[in-house]
């Protein structure tokens, strides 16, 4: 063969064998007809988080306080996704003014959770952008079920936390005056209803005096950036608070048999292996 064939034939068939080569990939890649096609990706259902501090998430400037919110979302699987909406310092009149409810309301599809608690800001007569009368307080929890059951999702409706707030007793005071207005609420409405107030005040008792001031935000003098100062607040949570807050609402669920248990993650197995011994 002549040079001159060479160089005419050589980038022939190198076209030849990239085109075949293309045409492989691409019968490889497509499936036949009697393969069957992929099931859709299940919807994943949504928890909808209403409430305030107590509830929600952080900014780092604020940290360690903590939301239950927070550890919360963690205790589900790919199946669950959870939008917490709680935000610092509302009521339910000032959660629905800012629009935090309408965003609730225009996402929320049917089968989706949506955990209601409120109070703590409700009830604070001395800081008027935010206090509720407890007739506008009941109203506003009532609309937000009626709105919810309407749309086909679920409510978890919920006393506000404890605060920590001991007697000269050292017995914990009553803190929430407007939960009462929450449980009748509950009695007359379909609704699945956690005394989180009970709850916690009845966690945070057991613990006592000492051991409760280490689940709240007291920090001393020196130890932390956020805080350079310290600081004493016996109504927000700090990490370990959080979690155990969400633990009791999760072990509540649990003894119910909520649905939402089913949607829990899978352990990792390497953890099956460990198990609680004590102190």
């Amino acid at each position: 063969m002549s040079n001159l064939t060479q160089l005419i034939l050589l980038p022939l068939l190198l076209i030849t064998f990239i085109t075949s080569c293309a045409f492989a990939n691409q019968a490889q890649l497509t499936p036949s007809p009697s393969e069957p096609s992929k099931k859709p990706a299940i919807q994943a259902i949504n928890i909808f988080m209403a409430g305030d501090s107590t509830m929600s998430i952080k900014d780092p400037k604020d940290y360690p306080e903590t939301g239950w919110g927070v550890p919360f979302a963690t205790f589900f699987g790919p199946g669950i996704n959870t939008v917490n909406l709680a935000k610092n310092g509302r009521s339910t009149r000032t959660f629905i003014t800012e629009g935090l409810w309408q965003n609730i309301e225009d996402n929320l599809s049917p089968g989706d959770y949506v955990f209601i608690q409120f109070g703590h800001n409700d009830q604070s007569t001395h800081k008027t952008d935010r206090y509720t009368t407890p007739a506008q307080y009941e109203a506003n929890i009532r609309n937000m079920i009626q709105i919810t059951q309407q749309k086909g999702g679920n409510v978890i409706l919920m006393t506000p936390i404890t605060r920590r707030h001991f007697d000269d007793k050292n017995i914990l005071k009553l803190t929430h005056p407007y939960a009462k207005i929450v449980r009748e609420i509950a009695e007359d409405t379909d609704v699945t209803f956690v005394d989180m107030e009970s709850l916690t005040r009845q966690h945070f008792q057991s613990q006592g005096k000492t051991l409760s001031a280490l689940r709240f935000m007291h920090i001393k003098p020196n130890l932390h950036p956020n805080y350079p100062n310290g600081i004493t607040d016996n109504t927000h949570l700090n990490q370990l608070g959080a979690r155990e807050v969400a633990q009791l609402l999760l072990t509540n669920l649990r003894a119910i048999n909520h649905p939402l248990i089913q949607q829990l993650r899978t352990p990792d197995p390497k953890h099956l292996k460990y198990h609680y011994k004590g102190l």
